[in-house]
């Protein structure tokens, strides 16, 4: 496997400096001229100040704005942060060791960096808290799901332990807090075919072969609420949301299905009642069966007195 050529700029906030490469047919005389044609984010101003900061660098090192563009080259240097809101709310971690590392997402914290949630993520946080700069996530979670988020300490292993969830022979269980429909034959398996398109906020269920596969089972209801395990065979965009909405009790708190609702980023109010609640796998390198459970509740479900 091909080395991933290390940066000359040490992490930033627990970053990586971006990595821009010049194309072999640019046409700019400088490297200048290349990053204001083609980095519209950066105003040439900023661009500007960056270079006089010795902010720019190549494998040699910091590099002056008239030097010349080098035709398959690279340029590095750390992007500006957005502006963000505090996500007020605690990791907890379930697991560590040398080479794994289990939290227990709160709601509202997306998983990695991604748009505008750099700082304010799970991976860039637990990076800087626990001074693990290698950390890097074996899956996601939504940013809107709390619960199970497994990372690998040491990034020699990556690979393996993300095969697993690429492989699907990593169980996953969700709870899921809706509406208790008594008409509603439990357990069922929801099979459909979901496609999502870049750009867009919301994925669909579209006729075709089925591409996902959800068990959704009624653990226990009260007041008009059911409690749900869902267990995914699959994990496509918005799968569980889509599924419950599909049998006509979409989870509480939903701000997509069946209808957006345009929920502000710093709106930390009644969140997605969806919680990612035990992971189990065979360990790729000890062969150990592991299993893993939330220590988090769903909060509809305590407000109506379940537990």
């Amino acid at each position: 496997m091909r080395r991933r050529q290390q940066p000359p700029l040490a992490k930033r906030h627990g970053l990586d400096p971006a990595r821009i490469r010049m194309p072999a047919d640019g046409h700019w005389r400088t490297v200048r001229e290349f990053l204001t044609a083609t980095e519209p984010r950066i105003p040439p101003h900023r661009i500007d100040a960056m270079f006089d900061a010795g902010e720019i660098v190549d494998l040699a090192g910091p590099i002056p704005s008239d030097a010349p563009y080098t035709a398959g080259g690279a340029v590095w240097f750390h992007r500006d942060l957005p502006t963000e809101t505090v996500v007020p709310f605690d990791i907890s971690i379930v697991y560590r060791d040398d080479a794994l590392l289990v939290i227990d997402k709160p709601h509202f914290l997306p998983t990695i960096p991604r748009g505008g949630h750099i700082l304010q993520t799970a991976l860039v946080r637990l990076r800087l808290e626990l001074g693990l700069p290698q950390l890097v996530p074996a899956h996601r979670l939504d940013r809107v799901t709390a619960g199970l988020v497994l990372f690998v300490v040491d990034p020699a292993l990556r690979g393996a332990y993300q095969t697993l969830f690429q492989d699907r022979t990593v169980h996953k269980e969700y709870e899921a807090i809706a509406s208790y429909d008594p008409t509603l034959t439990l357990p069922t398996v929801v099979r459909s075919r979901i496609v999502s398109e870049r750009g867009q906020f919301t994925a669909r269920e579209v006729p075709g072969e089925p591409n996902a596969h959800t068990t959704v089972e009624l653990l226990d209801h009260r007041d008009g609420i059911g409690r749900y395990r869902l267990t995914p065979l699959t994990g496509r965009t918005h799968q569980l949301r889509l599924h419950m909405n599909s049998l006509g009790v979409p989870i509480l708190g939903d701000d997509l299905y069946p209808t957006a609702t345009n929920r502000a980023v710093d709106d930390f109010t009644d969140p997605l009642q969806l919680l990612s609640s035990a992971i189990e796998f065979i360990d790729p390198i000890s062969k150990q069966t592991r299993r893993f459970e939330t220590g988090r509740s769903l909060e509809r479900w305590v407000r109506c007195g379940g537990s």
